[in-house]
């Protein structure tokens, strides 16, 4: 019997996959394509956020993840938990407090859970998923920035806390060619994709919901919700592009929505 490895299709497909194997060699040196990225840290940590620069909003409790298996899980330990509260809102206003939860990844290799999984898996019922610009405006800082709005309510199984239904909005922020803003997890990880001629990347995951003066998480109306989110950010994102998430390559910024 003829040698199956002499055969003409055998020793074609050898062929093709060298030349393939040679050609992504040479694409990855001439076009310096990296397909292994290097971690790219922050300027400044995000416990030391500068909370003067907040203002309407005054930080009223940090708090810290202390379980150490919730930690593993969060994937990182560059991250800020701050009970914020705007002081510009009447006192029973139901988003003049709010809870900012940031967390940074220095090494993106993998898009942690979104709000979608980690509620769901604290047994709470997803109602309803949008999309929403945010126009954010403070001074010469502007920024038009897609955001992710879900709804939430307790299952049955929490019958005891009640069954008010809750909003919790979050976005990315990622570094691609540029530094892009995106609302989903499918976008932020395209946008790391496509950074294939840059050395580093990270991405930051923004996460807020508001609260009532007793701490219960409220459902405001997409109008109010909309302007507490925009006034939020304008107070957020200033400081954490310019003092410190790393500068990307043209010092700007771009969005995508999904």
């Amino acid at each position: 019997m003829k040698n199956s490895y002499l055969q003409p299709a055998f020793l074609i497909c050898i062929a093709a996959l060298a030349v393939s194997g040679a050609g992504m060699s040479y694409t990855i040196k001439k076009f310096g394509v990296h397909l292994q990225k290097q971690p790219l840290y922050l300027r400044k940590p995000l416990d030391l956020l500068d909370q003067k620069s907040l203002a309407p909003y005054k930080v009223i409790k940090k708090q810290l993840i202390e379980d150490a298996d919730t930690l593993k899980t969060l994937g990182t330990k560059d991250y800020i938990q701050w009970l914020l509260v705007n002081t510009a809102e009447p006192v029973n206003s139901d988003v003049r407090k709010c809870l900012l939860f940031i967390t940074y990844y220095s090494l993106p290799d993998r898009v942690p859970h979104v709000p979608e999984e980690c509620y769901a898996g604290s047994g709470f019922q997803k109602l309803h998923s949008s999309s929403a610009t945010l126009n954010i405006k403070k001074e010469a800082f502007q920024r038009i920035i897609p955001t992710k709005e879900l709804v939430f309510q307790q299952t049955s199984s929490h019958y005891w806390r009640g069954s008010k239904k809750f909003s919790v909005f979050y976005i990315f922020n990622v570094k691609g060619k540029n530094a892009i803003y995106a609302n989903s997890r499918e976008d932020a990880r395209i946008a790391l994709n496509k950074n294939i001629l840059g050395k580093h990347s990270y991405f930051c995951k923004i996460e807020w919901f508001f609260l009532t003066k007793s701490g219960v998480r409220t459902y405001p109306d997409n109008e109010k919700a909309i302007s507490a989110s925009e006034t939020l950010l304008g107070a957020i994102l200033p400081v954490l592009e310019q003092e410190h998430w790393p500068n990307d390559e043209n010092g700007n910024s771009e969005s995508i929505e999904k």
